[in-house]
């Protein structure tokens, strides 16, 4: 049985059946990449890719759904509301200096496969004749789950994809071919912008185990990854907090290195304050509140798995209860029962939410009022 025979192309085919929109087409259309990479290796895909000879746009909107276009890349996306398509127009590509964003123009599906990252990647099944189209070596490196960039320069193209290797390695569980492992080495990440590198981050960081991933790069990226902390800190997380943003907190990356990435104001925010928090001395509930009420649950998190054993428990602690304590009175109540309208009011209200955080007063209102206004209800 040859390498290409032991591929069915009908099987990719069939397994379109859950986009009834995706058909053969008047273009030359493929389904490529990472979908046909996946059904045949029995796994579920992540993504849907066609590639296009011609306008991506019009053939995404013949998918129906949400259309989203890109001109400038030659990309259009279909979105419906539980599927989404991605559309690309088939293209060559020059690189005019290391690192830089290619120069593309319009080519064939085999000349749009020769310029992909990885020969497992460069696969693909055309919708009209269900033709298996691969590069050279290409079904021979799927079968021995082996992953080798296509040519000796495409490190130095894109050194992201010395990001994008140790992703797929670790996911798929292939070994790297040795030629490939030795280039990724030296790719050089400072000919690319912090915008692009900050991408790559991101989907390393929504991995299965996104710290294995970490650890394989920590090489090329000025991190420093400790498993047992970051582990720790994951198991404090709540389902309302970040994963991803927590990871990236416990890096330890410089600011300058945190400023190139392009992080929005808010999970900048986040990053910075996981690099400062620390769990307090005194570790009463209100101590705790006082402690972490201004700091987001990715930074309290960290604290935690920083700490001794009884640090932990406090992040826990405060994680699970103490943030979500809410008094039964506002100002409003200070203020109709004759307190002046001011700072007084706020720190009144303080007091009492710190005495109920002890236990020295329960969630009865009348008691929450009196002992705001200074005259402890009897208990």
């Amino acid at each position: 049985m040859t390498a290409q025979s032991a591929f069915d192309p009908e099987v990719v085919i069939a397994a379109l059946a859950r986009y009834p929109r995706v058909r053969a087409q008047d273009a030359r259309v493929a389904v490529v990449g990472g979908f046909v990479r996946d059904i045949w290796l029995g796994r579920q895909p992540r993504e849907l890719d066609l590639l296009v000879e011609g306008d991506a746009a019009a053939i995404a909107r013949r998918l129906g759904g949400e259309l989203t276009v890109h001109e400038a890349f030659g990309t259009a996306t279909a979105c419906g509301q539980d599927w989404r398509v991605d559309v690309a127009m088939a293209r060559r590509e020059r690189y005019p200096q290391p690192g830089a964003l290619p120069i593309v123009a319009p080519a064939t599906l085999e000349e749009d496969l020769a310029r992909r990252d990885f020969t497992v990647n460069a696969i693909a099944v055309t919708l009209r004749e269900h033709a298996v189209l691969a590069v050279p070596g290409a079904l021979e490196d799927l079968a021995g789950h082996r992953l080798r960039i296509l040519h000796e320069q495409s490190f130095n193209d894109d050194p992201t994809r010395a990001l994008r290797l140790a992703r797929y390695a670790q996911r798929l569980g292939f070994e790297v071919e040795p030629g490939t492992a030795a280039r990724a080495r030296t790719a050089d990440l400072g000919t690319v912008s912090g915008g692009r590198v900050g991408a790559e981050l991101r989907l390393i960081l929504e991995e299965p185990d996104p710290i294995a991933v970490l650890e394989a790069v920590s090489g090329l990226l000025p991190i420093h990854v400790d498993r047992a902390r970051l582990e720790a800190a994951l198991a404090l997380m709540p389902a309302d907090g970040d994963t991803t943003l927590l990871m990236l907190g416990g890096l330890g990356a410089s600011a300058g290195w945190l400023d190139s990435l392009e992080l929005t104001a808010r999970e900048r925010a986040i990053v910075d304050a996981c690099s400062r928090a620390a769990v307090p001395a005194d570790r009463t509930p209100s101590a705790l509140w006082r402690a972490w009420r201004g700091e987001p649950v990715e930074a309290v998190a960290l604290a935690g798995a920083a700490a001794d054993g009884d640090g932990a428990a406090a992040a826990r602690r405060y994680i699970d209860e103490v943030r979500h304590v809410r008094l039964a009175i506002g100002g409003d109540e200070l203020i109709a029962a004759g307190i002046r309208e001011g700072p007084e009011i706020g720190r009144r209200l303080t007091r009492t939410l710190e005495a109920l955080l002890d236990g020295e007063l329960n969630g009865d209102r009348e008691r929450q009022l009196a002992w705001a206004l200074g005259a402890r209800a009897a208990r």
